[in-house]
């Protein structure tokens, strides 16, 4: 059955508009993201077909794109509003209240939301001021599968640019792996001798996975 051919009532938008998110099962909230299905499926057919292919929705909100792409009726449009509506979520919920860093942990804590479940290596800054509050938090750059580059300049220019006197980084290892690069040792000693010059206060750089991290030595 199409969704145009439900009652009202039953209608996932329209449920959603009357009665909120939360009263849609997780296939309906997806059904609405899509919009239409196809021919002889519905939306609420292919959300269901979407969430079956990934595993669950964890998986789902890990899938890349051109996973989605492999099921009929998912067209890059459709695959690019899933991955953007997910990652928005997660971004939106990493969202700490402000905080203050006191410790290479809290670090870490700032940092580990906008890492985990990363397939590629990203960047994160955290930028706070002189009593530790973080200004700013932000994902800087984002790589390939196994490396992302340290624009050295650019980290100690958005420091600057939001007012703040000490910062922090950090970055994931999408293999797992906690051991630091020489590449990483070498950026950490660029960022130190960078911080110094312009009178700022570097804290850690640290590798983050799913499960650990690890500060890199200075």
């Amino acid at each position: 059955m199409r969704v145009k051919d439900l009652s009202e009532r039953d209608r996932p938008r329209e449920r959603l508009m009357a009665s909120g998110a939360a009263a849609l099962a997780d296939r309906e909230l997806l059904a609405v993201l899509l919009g239409s299905g196809f021919r002889g499926a519905s939306a609420l057919d292919l959300a269901s077909q979407v969430i079956e292919h990934c595993g669950d929705l964890d998986g789902l909100g890990r899938s890349d794109p051109h996973r989605l792409l492999a099921l009929h009726g998912i067209g890059p449009a459709k695959a690019a509003r899933v991955t953007a509506a997910f990652h928005l979520a997660r971004r939106a919920g990493a969202c700490p209240e402000r905080t203050r860093i006191t410790s290479t942990s809290d670090l870490a804590y700032a940092c580990e939301p906008l890492l985990r479940g990363c397939t590629h290596e990203r960047l994160v800054l955290v930028v706070c001021d002189t009593g530790g509050r973080v200004l700013k938090r932000a994902v800087l750059t984002e790589g390939g599968s196994d490396q992302t580059v340290m624009p050295v300049r650019e980290v100690i220019t958005e420091v600057l640019t939001a007012g703040g006197a000490m910062f922090g980084l950090a970055h994931n290892h999408p293999g797992g792996s906690l051991e630091p690069s020489s590449a990483d040792l070498e950026a950490t000693a660029r960022l130190i001798e960078a911080a110094e010059t312009v009178g700022l206060r570097f804290l850690d750089h640290l590798i983050i996975t799913d499960g650990a991290w690890r500060r890199i030595p200075t």
